[in-house]
């Protein structure tokens, strides 16, 4: 294990993924630190998701070291595996349990191994409950919380699942596009969602919407043909002339 990946969250080196002679990911190199939230953007096909797949165990790279909390070798794991080790994923179309209620949805998430039979039918202690209530309250959804999932807003769901990944302990979250679809309200309610869950949890946040990641105020990475070419503020970025060519201008 290289040393560099010490007291690092996520740290990826020279990771290369081809698809029929196609590198979707080109040696790319990225470091995310603890208690970190990373804003990633880049065109369409600059190797955003293939990034997420490889971090997930999803995809196996073709070369490159992946590490996460420091230590752990991502390249040797499972999805499952990686996904207990405490790095969650939220996909941009939000998935949820729509006939059961937001309160279910989060009780079924808890990180506290019990079945899904008991956490569908049998009541939850004390701290469990305290623990839903915790959630409810960081994502806006209190006052919803015995309302089918069905029933919500398509913001209110995709808080719903961040609540339901944040229910599951993690230590990383990666968060795909949580803007798109949403009104200005519910987008600049999303932006200080994440900034409260990033005071706790390591969060990368891939996105489309500029003003998002601006509201986000966070460092910026900027990905093209499978590569990080430019990292800074959101402003740095925006004036980097290699970011106006290939993605900004367009």
């Amino acid at each position: 294990m290289t040393e560099l990946a010490h007291d690092t969250i996520l740290y990826l080196d020279g990771v290369t993924v081809s698809f029929d002679g196609f590198k979707a990911l080109n040696a790319l190199s990225l470091v995310i630190e603890p208690g970190e939230m990373r804003a990633i953007i880049g065109p369409n096909g600059a190797g955003k998701t293939t990034m997420m797949d490889v971090v997930t165990g999803k995809t196996r790279p073709d070369a490159g070291d992946v590490y996460f909390d420091g230590s752990v070798d991502l390249t040797r794991l499972d999805e499952v595996a990686i996904a207990e080790l405490g790095i969650g994923r939220k996909f941009q179309k939000p998935t949820v349990f729509d006939n059961h209620t937001v309160w279910n949805n989060l009780d079924l998430a808890l990180a506290t191994g019990r079945g899904p039979f008991h956490a569908l039918f049998g009541p939850g202690n004390g701290a469990e409950a305290a623990r839903v209530e915790e959630i409810l309250e960081v994502i806006h959804l209190s006052d919803r919380r015995h309302v089918r999932a069905a029933y919500l807003s398509h913001g209110q769901k995709q808080w719903l699942e961040i609540g339901m990944l944040l229910a599951q302990e993690p230590k990383l979250l990666l968060v795909d596009e949580p803007a798109a679809g949403m009104t200005d309200a519910e987008t600049e309610a999303t932006a200080a969602l994440l900034r409260r869950i990033a005071r706790e949890k390591s969060v990368v946040v891939v996105e489309h919407d500029m003003a998002f990641v601006r509201a986000l105020d966070v460092k910026v990475t900027v990905l093209h043909e499978g590569a990080v070419i430019s990292e800074g503020s959101i402003d740095h970025v925006s004036e980097d002339p290699r970011v106006i060519e290939v993605y900004l201008g367009r």
